[in-house]
């Protein structure tokens, strides 16, 4: 029986869904239009592009809070402003806490 309570999180071309991976040594962030299927915008924190701007991060949630800057910088280049936040089932603290943070300070809506 499946789990009534459970909410589904759907993005569309209008409002992407930005999903986050954390794990013990990385974030991960995609952007996804769940009605086409398709990937708009993904980034790791080990990434080439990323490595230069987080080397002066100190701790893990520095890292994704200039990771969610990042991030957000990118997605206006690409005219997204307004997106769905998808935790992937983790708590809202500490480094998933601080991406969305930083990609609030970075002017993406959610």
């Amino acid at each position: 029986m499946p789990n009534k309570r459970k909410k589904r999180v759907f993005g569309t071309a209008e409002r992407p869904r930005l999903v986050v991976y954390r794990s013990l040594r990385y974030m991960h962030a995609q952007l996804i239009d769940d009605s086409k299927g398709t990937v708009l915008l993904g980034m790791a924190d080990n990434s080439k592009a990323a490595k230069n701007i987080l080397k002066d991060a100190k701790t893990k949630s520095d890292k994704s809070r200039t990771l969610g800057k990042f991030f957000a910088e990118e997605a206006k280049k690409k005219n997204i402003s307004k997106i769905v936040f998808d935790r992937n089932g983790y708590i809202y603290h500490g480094r998933i806490k601080a991406f969305a943070d930083g990609a609030r300070e970075g002017g993406l809506d959610f």
